[in-house]
């Protein structure tokens, strides 16, 4: 992150203490801050907190990971904002309907129908895929804006123009600028606007504003009754579906395309990523009735030949219109490769290829923006000697992905595991996903109200584990510290590592932790 205002004197970091005695003191002055500020959401405190007390053990900061603002007074603002937004519903409470999203838009003048989108909804991948289209658009000279969530540390990472986060300043005047009318409809509505649906009216007025020539936006839950719902994507995505959020979506696969099909609209195209068979046929029934074009990977597109290559991986593409050879991916796992392929059709599909126009898009364009796809949090390297990485997998699906992922990208000789995840994800299935490539785990929790409690998720671990191979630390810096350590005994050449995971709180308060930001 950017630096801070100078450092005031009776601050509890000393530049001659000794290392511990520096972690310690940054360590305590990380919960301090978290617990002042009750009156915040907690998900948004830890993180701001951490990004204050953790500064000193950063280096560079990463263009898609915004710094606090250096500047005090906009800095202020910020935190106000924040804390208007966490008085709303968070993103766990639901009234599933676009009623007050779609009144909120109504007085706003629709902003959302000013620019053609791109819309995607799935169970895993959203992210990354959204940052690949985005990549891609970018590259062939449209101007983008990007809505996604969770963030992974700042609440500026969700909406994005242009390949980077909006500036704090952007994010204040956006959120001033609505806010009257934020108020108008929550006046007039049995519930008020939550906190997603803000955010997403947010997005929509400064994609409008800039403005874009397309949108590629995430949905946050489902899909039928998702706010992002609001928009008529000319291009409808639906990534891998799998069981997430079954208390709100369904039970099963089928049932869950059901909720996320209402993002395919009259006309559309629909990209269609791998899916389960009950799955794929509620979505197929869905693009018929609509009378919306599909093209499915394995079918018209998909992933022809791919190699591990120095820091990702060398794919060979079947696109819409012809195929892409040499695309140099720089992030890890064959998961990530059908997320690419996914991409890549997606935007051929917004410029009409396979459809208006035969040729397939300039394989140089696209090499060169799949090159430089980032995604923070996902298989993401921090640290060396050991090697520790983040990934956000936080359901079954994601984990089995990520640990495929790993036994190919690294060649650890020991994997520690650290874990803490939320409450209401299939935990049981999540460490058993992982019990394969660990040889010990850690488990943890964060700061988030929804997190699982560190003795509950131990009582599960062991059942999956085995007593031995489990480490109860309830603190994040005690269990990292305690991951490392467990890696350091093989010796500094031995090839230990460490994998983080379990939940996307968890990843970005381990990324402050960790000096990555």
């Amino acid at each position: 992150m950017s630096d801070l205002p100078p450092r005031d004197p009776h601050d509890s970091f000393d530049e001659h203490a000794e290392p511990d005695e520096n972690a310690e003191n940054l360590e305590d002055a990380f919960e301090g801050i978290v617990a002042a500020e009750t009156d915040r959401d907690p998900d948004l405190a830890v993180i701001e907190a951490g990004s204050r007390t953790l500064r000193t053990q950063g280096g560079t900061p990463q263009a898609d990971v915004p710094a606090r603002p250096e500047d005090p007074e906009v800095d202020r603002a910020l935190r106000e904002v924040e804390t208007e937004l966490a008085t709303r519903w968070g993103e766990t409470k639901l009234e599933p309907s676009v009623t007050r999203i779609a009144a909120l838009m109504d007085v706003l003048g629709d902003p959302q129908r000013a620019y053609p989108s791109i819309h995607i909804t799935g169970t895993n991948g959203k992210t990354s895929t959204a940052r690949m289209v985005e990549a891609l658009l970018g590259a062939f000279d449209l101007r983008t804006g990007r809505y996604t969530s969770p963030h992974v540390q700042s609440i500026t990472e969700r909406i994005s123009l242009d390949g980077a986060p909006i500036s704090a300043e952007r994010f204040i005047e956006t959120y001033d600028d609505i806010k009257p009318y934020v108020e108008l409809v929550d006046s007039r509505q049995e519930y008020r606007l939550s906190f997603f649906e803000v955010l997403t009216g947010m997005a929509y007025a400064a994609f409008a504003d800039a403005p874009v020539d397309v949108a590629v936006v995430e949905v946050g839950m489902g899909g039928s009754w998702d706010a992002t719902n609001v928009i008529d994507g000319d291009v409808a995505v639906v990534t891998p579906i799998d069981l997430d959020h079954t208390d709100r979506l369904g039970g099963t696969t089928a049932e869950i395309a059901g909720e996320k099909a209402g993002i395919i609209k009259q006309d559309a195209t629909v990209i269609l990523a791998q899916q389960p068979v009950d799955a794929a046929q509620v979505l197929l029934k869905r693009a018929v009735e609509v009378d919306a074009t599909v093209a499915r990977e394995g079918l018209e597109f998909g992933v022809v030949a791919r190699q591990v290559a120095v820091g990702g991986q060398v794919l060979t593409l079947r696109g819409l219109g012809g195929e892409y050879d040499q695309v140099y991916l720089p992030l890890h796992g064959a998961y990530q490769a059908h997320n690419a392929a996914v991409a890549l059709a997606a935007v051929e599909a917004f410029f009409g290829v396979g459809s208006q126009r035969p040729e397939p898009l300039a394989v140089d364009t696209v090499r060169k923006a799949f090159a430089a796809v980032t995604s923070p949090g996902r298989l993401e390297v921090v640290r060396s000697s050991p090697t520790v990485v983040l990934d956000a997998a936080h359901n079954p699906a994601g984990a089995r992905a990520t640990a495929e992922a790993v036994g190919e990208a690294f060649d650890f000789s020991r994997l520690i595991g650290v874990v803490g995840a939320s409450g209401d994800k299939d935990v049981r299935g999540l460490l058993e996903a992982f019990e394969p490539i660990f040889a010990e785990v850690v488990v943890t929790q964060n700061s988030s109200p929804r997190a699982m409690d560190a003795d509950e998720l131990a009582t599960v671990a062991v059942e999956v584990f085995g007593e031995d191979r489990v480490q109860v630390e309830p603190r994040l810096p005690d269990a990292l510290e305690a991951a490392i350590t467990l890696a350091e005994e093989e010796g500094e050449f031995a090839g230990a590592g460490v994998l983080v995971a379990g939940s996307v709180i968890t990843v970005g308060e381990a990324r402050l932790l960790l000096g990555r930001a």
